[in-house]
């Protein structure tokens, strides 16, 4: 079984102090196999905010996959803008803007969707895919295959379709010829979770679509503060978001939504069905307590 902490749009230069030191306990005390960050880790790109994030990761259990944000690459500076718009990012966080972690049960990639001639949205380029399609179609179909951006592939209902990743289509089908399983991203400041097939019609194909809400930043959009757990045991998928409760100062379980992988693609799980799951103690993965057919889903 592998578990991955996904955190998202942190924000430094802009956050409610009170949920930072909280957020890392909770993330040392889940034990994460990985942790992501998808991007924005600082409200405007100065270098005290890269200073700030990179104390916050620190504290954090390692390895680590983090991604740039738009926010990262600074707004007013408008020369390092377009001359070295990740400059600090490189400086402070790391000088791999699309890092890959991977063994024997996952391989995740991360992907910088940031632009400068932009001040808001996304882009992949098929530079970027073709390296995708390098690293990810080299791991068997038994390996979780997992792309981190920050701007996201698919959108929650009611978003505006200008949010979605610049040449997605063209990536989407890329990606599909290497089986990818899940697509995290930030962006929003709204957590969800959906399927790709909705919008992506691509034959044997399909993904979860995971979005986080922002991690510690006070422009939560009408949500409170979150993050999301991910566990994954072939053939199961589970995700959960934590949730920050200001009464108690801590990160509590919220929703947690279960997938099986079919021949037709991931499909939730009944709440019925998922609750005769149970991952053990040991972390070795989930573990039906009942068979389950398909049936159930």
């Amino acid at each position: 079984m592998r578990k991955i902490v996904h955190l998202s749009d942190l924000h430094f230069g802009r956050i409610d102090e009170s949920v930072v030191g909280s957020l890392a306990d909770a993330v040392r005390n889940l034990g994460p196999s990985l942790v992501v960050v998808s991007g924005d880790l600082t409200q405007r790109a100065r270098a005290r905010e890269f200073q700030e994030a990179r104390a916050f990761l620190d504290s954090l259990p390692k390895p680590q996959v983090v991604v740039p944000g738009n926010h990262d690459v600074p707004l007013w500076d408008v020369p390092a803008r377009f001359t070295r718009p990740l400059e600090k990012f490189r400086r402070y966080i790391s000088d791999d803007t699309e890092p890959f972690y991977e063994d024997e049960e996952m391989a995740v990639a991360g992907v910088n969707t940031a632009r400068s001639w932009t001040r808001k949205y996304g882009r992949v380029n098929e530079r970027q895919v073709a390296r995708l399609r390098e690293r990810l179609c080299a791991s068997g179909a038994e390996v979780f295959k997992v792309v981190v951006t920050h701007h996201p592939f698919d959108l929650p209902p009611g978003h505006d379709e200008r949010e979605i990743v610049g040449r997605a289509r063209m990536a989407m089908e890329a990606l599909a010829a290497c089986g990818t399983d899940i697509l995290l991203a930030g962006h929003l400041h709204v957590g969800h979770t959906g399927h790709t097939a909705e919008r992506y019609r691509i034959s044997g194909h399909s993904a979860l679509f995971v979005q986080a809400g922002t991690a510690t930043s006070t422009r939560g959009r009408g949500e409170a503060n979150s993050f999301n757990v991910i566990r994954l045991k072939r053939p199961h998928a589970q995700i959960e978001r934590r949730v920050w409760q200001p009464e108690t100062k801590s990160f509590r379980p919220g929703l947690a939504e279960t997938f099986r992988r079919t021949p037709e693609g991931w499909a939730r799980l009944t709440d019925e069905v998922a609750a005769g799951l149970t991952f053990d103690e040991e972390g070795t993965g989930l573990q039906p307590s009942v068979p389950a057919s398909a049936a159930d889903i």
